[in-house]
């Protein structure tokens, strides 16, 4: 059980893991690379775990005795063995670092292979709605023939490896006959002796075959040992301060003071010293063209990335120096792309706050006017959604993704073209419930439709320059600037 107890605490110190890193490294990395160092690297760690002490310790106490006993019946005949196995230890340092390569590219092809698959199962409506299953097929098939010939390389070399080892294993039964028999013609050893150093020269060999396909395991438990690491050693580029404290007794006041962001790994500015004060309990609009940055200002809130010049407060705390789990309670976020776990309505909607009673939920889904709906279904908040909501359209979706936000209950609300990919019918519908969730609340909405926030307290017009206009929707209509190009095209 060591092995299997082994495999479950890395996957879980894995998966823990995972979910502390930040937005950027899922930016830069692939699911379905990261699903296979978290199963199918871990497996065989645990195999090397469960099997390779055991087998060690036996083949080399096991090795030793015979060699001991090898040596007491003929010394001058344990010699050449000796150097046969040192030969056999070098060649083996050698050929390790070349198994080592072909395990660690096979574990990275097999990881192409399982982000080929998942890629596109979780766009199978996109491909068959557009007939592209041969492209995918071929993606697929190309991804899974590279898998195979590096699966080839690394058959060669164990094979190439394995095949070296048995040469040397024949030449120590060639060496102790050939050998021997000189001993016993210049009167340095008897037949009976040769006999029974032959038999144990069987029992020297069974240990080293052993220790041999050992190598191989631990090339094997090595290669995913070190994408695991790789992992690990990763620090989350968004982490608490050694002395965060707690954000409580949130009223709501959020200030953004001379803010710049760039990514980390390109030096381009997209942010250049962003200042705007949201008074708390009242509602902040941005509009602007795309790339101006109206995403990233909201993401920076929450800390999904960090400022690199300026600060932003809540009640005048930098949000640096909170932690990131009261920061993130108390922000509720809605957005364009709506996500759905596999499970319940109910489960859905509870994901606002897991220990919410059945009555809590229910008042959410009301506030947020899914409540009749759900309440039409065979299985009410029973319901079964599917991967990912499959079953409900995107207004039902987004519904009960406003109804989570109103679960949790946070004083800030970020509302991200929350309606913009709906017809009118469903954006009318979720504008009432997003007004209604927006009351008290201090709210910053990126708005796609300029219909749709005419009574927010205050309108920012982001352009790739920073703040071109700010003012209410009717003083800016009034200006007869961006912000009333924009709306009247």
């Amino acid at each position: 059980m060591m092995g299997a107890c082994m495999e479950r605490d890395m996957r879980r110190q894995l998966f823990d893991h995972y979910e502390k890193l930040s937005f950027s490294y899922y930016s830069k990395n692939n699911s379905g690379q990261m699903m296979s160092k978290l199963v199918s690297d871990l497996f065989d760690i645990a195999e090397f775990a469960h099997h390779g002490p055991e087998n060690l310790f036996i083949s080399v106490v096991k090795i030793i005795g015979s060699f001991i006993f090898l040596f007491l019946i003929n010394a001058r005949l344990a010699l050449p063995l000796a150097i046969i196995v040192l030969c056999m230890f070098v060649f083996s340092i050698r050929q390790n670092k070349k198994m080592q390569e072909t395990f660690m590219d096979n574990r990275r092809k097999i990881g192409d292979v399982n982000a080929s698959l998942q890629d596109t199962l979780a766009g199978i409506r996109v491909v068959q709605s557009f007939t592209n299953e041969e492209i995918e097929r071929k993606k697929f098939q190309k991804s899974n023939h590279a898998f195979l010939l590096s699966k080839k390389e690394n058959y060669h070399c164990i094979g190439s490896f394995m095949g070296w080892n048995l040469l040397f294993q024949g030449l120590m039964y060639s060496v102790t006959l050939i050998y021997g028999g000189y001993l016993i013609a210049k009167g340095f050893m008897n037949v009976g002796d040769l006999a029974m150093y032959a038999l144990y020269i069987g029992i020297f060999i069974s240990p080293i075959q052993i220790l041999v396909e050992l190598i191989e395991m631990i090339q094997k438990g090595l290669a995913g040992f070190r994408r695991f690491l790789d992992v690990m050693e990763t620090e989350p580029e968004i982490k608490d301060a050694s002395d965060a404290e707690e954000l409580t007794d949130v009223k709501g006041l959020v200030r953004y003071e001379n803010v710049s962001f760039h990514y980390a790994d390109d030096d381009t500015s997209v942010l250049s010293h962003i200042s705007f004060e949201i008074p708390a309990g009242r509602s902040v609009a941005l509009v602007g063209p795309s790339g101006s940055g109206k995403t990233t200002i909201c993401s920076l809130l929450p800390r999904f990335y960090d400022v690199t010049g300026g600060r932003i407060t809540i009640d005048g705390k930098d949000v640096r120096t909170l932690t990131l789990k009261s920061l993130r309670s108390h922000i509720g976020v809605v957005q364009q792309d709506v996500y759905l776990f596999s499970g319940t309505i109910r489960d859905n909607i509870a994901y606002g706050k897991p220990d919410a009673s059945d009555e809590e939920i229910i008042d959410a889904a009301k506030r947020a006017n899914i409540h009749d709906f759900i309440s039409e279904l065979p299985d009410g908040y029973s319901t079964y959604v599917g991967e990912r909501g499959t079953r409900l359209s995107g207004g039902q979706k987004q519904r009960i993704s406003i109804a989570r936000v109103f679960l949790k209950n946070p004083p800030i609300l970020i509302l991200d073209e929350a309606t913009s990919a709906l017809d009118n019918e469903s954006e009318r519908r979720i504008q009432k419930s997003l007004e209604e969730l927006s009351k008290d609340r201090t709210t910053i909405t990126i708005a796609h439709r300029l219909s749709t926030i005419k009574n927010a307290d205050e309108i920012i017009v982001i352009t790739e320059d920073g703040i071109a206009e700010r003012g209410t929707h009717g003083s800016l209509l009034d200006k007869n600037g961006l912000y009333a190009h924009y709306y009247r095209a």
